[in-house]
């Protein structure tokens, strides 16, 4: 059996994960649920701890996750990540002379999966804000083909994919794909040490990895996609749930690639226009889909009643509670965005870090008020102020809403011409994204796309 000791916190991990993603995060977990029993699920790397907690949010179910050694001696993290049940990884960058220990945490592993465990795995081995995946290290592949010989079990291989354009930004919008489980029956039963083998499991996961991820080529590449994908979906009617989108995504980024290769010039143009195109929508706060919309008086009218209501009992609220917390608040950003915290560790800081610092902050509000006033007083604090900061947040996310949606009336309202010109402008960038789709077909003698 797997050592369990000191994972205390293992079984609590999913719901609370999933908790903590949803108020950093407007998240959203996609793809069908993955199987019960063992897997190894295998997940891109752009966010440092906190991919752990998304892929773990995402997935529904407890998982030991491997982790760098270096994170288990950081006062306070460590102890967390132990009970988390995770397994230490020694990496020939932070101690060449500990390598050695990592044939027992194969070990370990293997374990875990023999017990039905979830083990879940970065192959890229490193958090990086890079457009693309990086090259996968055959961590993933060894201990898959381990298992399978020592222990003769076999399981699914899963992919995880996130993706987060803005992933280090409070109340930004990240999604998680699941994907299709990894063939790999037929290399079953190979040994760990079959280079061919390793090899080609690697190749398979990274395949796998590649159909629930965006990747492009360089980092101004991402907001161009985003805006074309935007623009040809609004255009042909077609199905603007997140799961979808991030699939067209991925489709678009992979005929990027094979453009740039073969029509440049024409690719270069298309850009230019449609870069030109979300200038002019960023301006205006709209999105491509919300040309097609139209306001009327029913409407608008029900939407008044909604703002007014939103700002007669929503704002004493939101204004109590940004009083409230504003100092763990702005730390918490201050401490984030230091010089020397690298992006990829941006988001952890204020997630990890905004919690200990906000439950610190209603602890000593509420020690407060029991000695000014009385313990009764202060249990009543101690379970207010979570609800008021929820409360705050909530009102925030709908004023915001509130705000874009009023941009977007006046646009349809009042502007007119200009909105003809854009649904003009729209039609012509999606014939031409067409033209460029259709280009960018596989040939017949063209490997098969995932």
């Amino acid at each position: 059996m797997s050592d369990r000791r000191g994972t205390w916190l293992l079984p609590t991990l999913a719901p609370v994960c999933s908790a903590a993603v949803r108020v950093f995060y407007r998240f959203q977990a996609l793809g069908d649920p993955p199987p019960a029993g063992p897997v190894l699920f295998v997940a891109n790397h752009p966010n440092s701890i906190v991919d752990a907690i998304v892929v773990a949010a995402t997935v529904g179910r407890p998982i030991r996750f491997l982790a760098k050694a270096t994170l288990f001696d950081e006062p306070g993290l460590g102890a967390l990540i132990r009970a988390g049940g995770a397994i230490p990884v020694y990496r020939r960058q932070d101690d060449p002379a500990l390598t050695e220990r990592n044939a027992r945490v194969f070990e370990a592993v293997h374990e875990a999966l023999a017990s039905g465990d979830a083990v879940g795995i970065f192959p890229e081995g490193l958090s990086h804000s890079e457009p693309s995946l990086t090259r996968l290290r055959t961590g993933a592949a060894r201990i898959s083909l381990g298992a399978s010989e020592r222990k003769g079990i076999h399981f699914p291989i899963v992919p995880v994919g996130i993706v987060a354009r803005q992933k280090q930004t409070f109340r930004s919008e990240c999604a998680a794909l699941v994907g299709q489980p990894v063939p790999w029956d037929d290399l079953a039963g190979r040994s760990e040490s079959d280079v061919e083998a390793v090899r080609e499991l690697t190749d398979r996961i990274e395949r796998g990895l590649r159909s629930v991820t965006v990747n492009v080529e360089q980092f101004e590449d991402r907001r161009i996609v985003e805006c074309a994908e935007a623009i040809f979906a609004s255009e042909q009617k077609l199905d603007t749930s997140q799961e979808t989108r991030v699939r067209r995504l991925r489709e678009a980024s992979e005929s990027l690639a094979r453009l740039r290769e073969t029509r440049p010039e024409a690719v270069d143009r298309l850009f230019a226009d449609v870069e030109s195109f979300a200038w002019t929508l960023d301006v205006l706060g709209i999105r491509p889909r919300d040309l097609d919309r139209t306001a009327r008086l029913h409407s608008t009218a029900g939407w008044f009643l909604r703002v007014f209501g939103l700002l007669f009992v929503g704002g004493p609220i939101s204004a109590v509670g940004h009083v409230v917390f504003f100092i763990p608040y702005r730390l918490t950003d201050w401490i984030a965005t230091r010089p020397q915290i690298r992006l990829e560790r941006q988001s952890t800081w204020k997630l990890l870090g905004g919690a200990v610092l906000h439950i610190s902050w209603i602890a000593l509000i509420s020690l407060a008020v029991g000695i000014l006033i009385g313990p009764r007083w202060a249990v009543f604090t101690a379970v207010c102020l979570p609800l008021l900061a929820i409360a705050t947040q909530v009102v925030r996310d709908r004023w915001r809403q509130a705000r874009k949606q009023a941009r977007r009336y006046m646009l349809l309202r009042r502007k007119g011409r200009v909105r003809e010109r854009l649904v003009e402008q729209r039609g012509r960038l999606a014939r031409s994204l067409e033209e460029l789709r259709r280009a960018a077909r596989p040939g017949p003698g063209d490997p098969p796309q995932p």
